[in-house]
């Protein structure tokens, strides 16, 4: 069974780091995604990184801030975000995709994480 597992959310101050990962179950994901919903608000797009990690995106609200990475040997997608502000304050989640490119929309991801927990403090 295909299982992506989130780690590494918390409670920080505004300006610390985080880092978010992603296990993948006993298999290499094509492109990955991390994703962000905030109460009341729709699922965002936040980064997406190609099979091969050569290619990523971002969204513009965390560009600069957040990169993006993976480790193929290990089936782990890496999320590290600095520089954090309040607005950054949502369930994360990740998730892997059926295609090699690095994909902005959530449709073209089969497979979801359950979602972590990140909460910036002003």
């Amino acid at each position: 069974q295909v299982q992506l597992v989130e780690s590494g959310g918390g409670l920080v101050q505004a300006g610390g780091s985080l880092r978010l990962s992603c296990a993948a179950s006993g298999r290499t994901f094509n492109a990955m995604g991390w994703f962000r919903q905030a109460p009341g608000k729709e699922r965002e797009f936040v980064a997406a990184i190609s099979r091969s990690g050569g290619t990523t995106d971002y969204a513009d609200s965390v560009k600069g801030r957040f990169t993006i990475s993976r480790d193929n040997a290990k089936n782990t997608v890496y999320l590290q975000m600095n520089s954090l502000k309040p607005e950054d304050t949502a369930v994360y989640y990740c998730a892997a995709s059926r295609l090699t490119t690095a994909q902005r929309m959530a449709v073209l991801y089969d497979y979801w994480g359950q979602g972590t927990q990140v909460t910036v403090s002003s």
